[in-house]
């Protein structure tokens, strides 16, 4: 509901502020004083396009301020809190400026947002029915959603779009895997060849330090052999050489003098001792030496093998990181490759085996959906023409097609199902149903939507609705009627109407007067909220004309009453 408007130099006004309210709002005056200007304000906050010669001459931009109680719309509370605007309860400002330049910018709160936010949160929540106005009920996607909410389609449709929108996202994984089935195929086989060649070299860190110790040892064998008997010569003695001791005699001899002298210093025992026991671990160190020049004997045959296992490990460290440690971390990467490559192809297989069943189960939903459409299509149809022969409009004819849809390849409908709703009419015998979207007549158009709106009451989003022009061709009874409507309208949502007819402007619950006004050379339009007596006086005008008799002013009283005595309490 808009509780509050503020018109700032928008065409003939110079500032207006409206207090709003719920019910029915009427707003009357004199042909040309500028009652559709507060209609093109409502469509601006709306999203409308704005056209730069609607700034009021001498000014520099024209500004629209809205504030809307949102606590009847969840469904933009929720867009609002999905934006991350943030609000004060309940109330939502929106503000819309236009400069002579032509730019228009919007404000929902205190962000600045694209103009076409406004459209798309508040279009379908304010419907303008006007000769100039474009409506959300003459968009295909507004029609569709209409009929399903008539229908009591809603959660089908919802499952269609849903399943569509699926099959939507596995087709994407699933092309994408095909595509990519060629370079994994390739790719496979670079990582099998790797694996293979890993696994074949037997990479083992510990054999391969055995594999280079044994090298060394057989590559300096002779060296390795003369040098370890050397050593051992010079400890044990040369057997050559009888009279050339080795080092294990000259301890020997020592440990004999040092005993010999114990008996005069006790403490030489004890150094004897020690020589004795260095002595025995000079001939174990040199037995040793000598097993080892017994086993650096050179073995060519063995020398050739460690020389080619020695090749392919360093041919292995090239290829694979430079070390061995990176080889052994590349073959356990090419082995996780190779099972996430398996598992791609399995996931293609799974991906098309669920495609294939959820497709199904799609096109099932589609069909279900498709015959509630058009059960739904024939009563609405038939409720619409109904309405319509109560607006003076008896002769029209309404009618709701479901044409069907392309649907993509691949998909067995389009999100919205196998057809798309149409709205046709025809107002005359004779005349072929239309798309209501090419009527003509400002007024057959709004009493359509008023026709329209009181059969799908509860189903549409709006809940801010502007007639403009809904009174053109009627008066007496027919008047009447289309007044009881606007007020049975009026209590599921805000309705303004812009009237010229007592009949309508009876049933106001808040009634405006417009006005032009002239001051300092300047034309000016007004807006009045009226109280008792001024509804009387101007019920009476619009009844009776410019002369206004006590006789008028008695039936534009009586007229008041009457509609107050029909008036239901609101909600019931």
């Amino acid at each position: 509901m808009i509780e509050r408007l503020e018109v700032r130099e928008l065409a003939l006004v110079e500032s207006l502020v409206l207090e709003l309210g719920p019910g029915l709002t009427v707003f009357t005056g004199e042909t040309g004083a500028g009652k559709s200007i507060v209609l093109g304000a409502l469509a601006l906050v709306a999203g409308a396009r704005a056209q730069a010669d609607a700034v009021r001459e001498g000014a520099e931009e024209a500004r629209v301020e809205a504030v809307f109680d949102t606590r009847a719309l969840p469904e933009l509370e929720a867009a609002l809190a999905a934006r991350g605007l943030e609000r004060d309860g309940a109330e939502l400002i929106v503000r819309r400026t236009l400069a002579t330049s032509g730019r228009s910018r919007a404000w929902l709160g205190a962000d600045l947002v694209p103009v076409g936010a406004l459209a798309e949160l508040l279009g379908e929540g304010v419907e303008v029915s006007s000769q100039h106005a474009s409506l959300a009920l003459l968009r295909a996607e507004t029609q569709g959603r209409l009929l399903d909410a008539f229908g009591d389609c809603l959660g089908l449709r919802a499952e269609v779009e849903a399943g569509v929108r699926s099959l939507r996202v596995r087709d994407e994984e699933i092309t994408r895997l095909r595509a990519d089935a060629d370079e994994r195929a390739r790719r496979a086989d670079d990582l099998a060849f790797q694996r293979r060649e890993l696994e074949e070299a037997r990479l083992d860190l510990d054999e391969a330090r055995a594999v280079e110790d044994e090298h060394r040892r057989l590559a300096n064998a002779e060296w390795l052999q003369a040098e370890t008997q050397a050593a051992a010569s010079l400890l044990l003695g040369d057997p050559a050489a009888p009279d050339a001791p080795g080092a294990a005699d000259g301890v020997a001899a020592a440990a004999s003098k040092a005993a010999a002298l114990a008996g005069v210093d006790s403490a030489l025992g004890a150094l004897a001792e020690r020589l004795a026991a260095a002595r025995a671990e000079i001939a174990d160190v040199a037995a040793e030496l000598e097993r080892t020049a017994e086993r650096s004997a050179s073995d060519p045959a063995r020398l050739a093998e460690l020389d080619a296992r020695l090749r392919e490990l360093e041919r292995v460290r090239r290829r694979y990181g430079g070390s061995l440690e990176a080889a052994l971390a590349r073959r356990e990467g090419v082995a996780a490759e190779l099972a996430a490559l398996a598992g791609s192809d399995e996931r293609l297989e799974k991906l098309e085996s669920e495609r294939a069943a959820e497709h199904a189960q799609v096109e099932r939903a589609a069909a279900r959906l498709s015959r509630e459409r058009a059960r739904a299509a024939a009563a609405l149809g038939e409720a619409a023409s109904a309405a319509l022969s109560e607006l003076a409009l008896g002769e029209a004819r309404f009618a709701v097609e479901l044409v069907p849809t392309a649907a993509p390849a691949g998909l067995p409908c389009a999100a919205s199902g196998a057809e798309a709703a149409e709205f046709r009419f025809a107002a005359n015998p004779g005349e072929p149903l239309r798309p209501l979207r090419s009527v003509a007549s400002g007024g057959e158009l709004s009493r359509v939507f008023l026709a329209l709106k009181d059969v799908l009451r509860g189903a549409g989003s709006a809940r801010v609705l502007v007639f403009d022009e809904v009174d053109a061709g009627i008066g007496g009874a027919v008047a009447e009627r289309v007044g009881a409507r606007l007020a049975a309208l009026a209590r599921t949502h805000q309705v303004l109407c812009i009237t010229h007819l007592p009949q309508i402007a009876i049933h106001a619950d808040r009634h405006f007067r417009v006005a032009k006004r002239r001051a300092g050379g300047r034309t000016r339009t007004e807006v009045a909220l009226l109280d008792e007596a001024g509804r009387v006086a101007e019920v009476a005008r619009m009844a009776g004309g410019a002369e206004v008799g006590p006789a008028t002013l008695d039936h534009a009283r009586a007229l008041l009453a009457g509609a107050r005595r029909k008036r239901r309490p609101r909600g019931k």
